[in-house]
């Protein structure tokens, strides 16, 4: 009776905690009222500013500024994307999404740059990150087509959000050392060094520091941090060990991805200082932000060259191919003047 008694009990219990317990129920939906209160937050960062004197007041109302209006866009763009769902558009969002990722990062994060900077980033961090998430996606997420716009655009924005930091902070290490280590450099390609074994040292150690931030987030999510897209699935309803696993191969992709922008940007940047004639050129390197309107004015004039060289090589082949031409028709009409006279000279007996 007593043992009857103890698991009567316990079915009691076990009824009454899920009575009790709450159902899991869709997140609500949320409104302008509530975005207002979460920015009064903000106001902590302010006085902590102005106690400190760390004069960050006005660039912390312009990044708030910008979250608000580059958040509320992006929500308009995606919608009418996820409700199109074409491949074409898809691809275009990402290449918006590659070009502005670019441009922040060479004219915004950059205090030093070199010209034709924006191209390499841009062309570094495009192939690197549409290479490894279209593989991913497309494999590792299982996901037929890869370019379902509800998981290919948020992947393709967490992969370049981490790339263009790793590609800032491997750039400015880069461009900084050749300053610092132009000495070291020098001797180097004085005793005969080629341009790669003399950059190498900066090559890595650009490349590490860009890795590190990446390498400590994977070695404590899960364990401190709960990640953003684990969150937001889990939130959106998904089960938790597929939250998990999904977040696992972002993690994943974001390290690969990383790697591969910030080489190839590391490789790019090491041919620009020291030439193919194995000789160091700081004075490539510019001191400050990057101008938008010189790097534009400096690929127009690359562009004109490119063209006026390729005209005046087209105007020589044509030229060469003419005088070849009356060159042989000339020595066919001397051939045919000189049958003329055998036929006019006289026969000599």
């Amino acid at each position: 009776m007593e043992a009857a008694g103890v698991l009567g009990f316990i079915a009691n219990l076990n009824s009454t905690l899920t009575e009790e317990s709450p159902q899991h129920k869709p997140a609500p939906t949320l409104t302008w009222v509530n975005v207002a209160i979460a920015s009064s937050f903000i106001l902590v960062n302010g006085g902590i500013s102005l106690v400190l004197g760390l004069q960050l007041e006005k660039t912390l109302i312009i990044a708030a500024i910008r979250c608000l209006v580059q958040l509320t866009l992006m929500g308009f763009i995606l919608e009418d994307v996820f409700k199109t769902r074409h491949p074409a558009l898809v691809m275009l969002m990402t290449f918006v999404l590659i070009l502005l990722g670019a441009y922040e990062t060479v004219y915004n994060k950059s205090k030093q740059t070199y010209k034709g900077m924006f191209v390499s980033v841009l062309l570094s961090s495009g192939i690197a990150t549409l290479v490894v998430g279209i593989v991913g996606t497309r494999f590792a997420m299982k996901q037929t087509p890869f370019w379902i716009p509800e998981i290919f655009i948020p992947t393709m924005g967490m992969l370049l959000g981490n790339a263009m930091s790793g590609m800032a902070v491997a750039l400015s290490s880069c461009l900084s050392s050749v300053g610092t280590r132009k000495e070291q450099i020098e001797t180097y390609l004085a005793f005969g060094a080629s341009r790669w074994e003399a950059g190498q040292s900066i090559a890595i150690e650009a490349v590490r520091l860009s890795m590190l931030p990446t390498i400590n987030q994977m070695s404590v999510i899960g364990l401190i941090a709960i990640p953003g897209m684990m969150t937001g699935q889990i939130l959106g309803g998904a089960p938790v060990s597929n939250a998990v696993k999904y977040q696992q191969i972002i993690m994943f992709l974001i390290s690969a991805s990383t790697a591969l922008g910030v080489l190839s940007a590391v490789v790019t940047c090491i041919r620009v200082v020291i030439d193919n004639r194995h000789r160091l050129r700081p004075e490539r390197i510019i001191n400050g932000r990057a101008s938008l309107f010189e790097d534009v004015k400096h690929v127009c004039y690359s562009l004109w060259e490119g063209v006026v060289y390729v005209f005046c090589c087209l105007c020589c082949r044509v030229k060469s191919k003419t005088t070849r031409e009356r060159q042989a028709h000339g020595d066919n009409d001397d051939d045919d003047d000189e049958g003329d006279d055998n036929q006019r000279r006289p026969l000599l007996h």
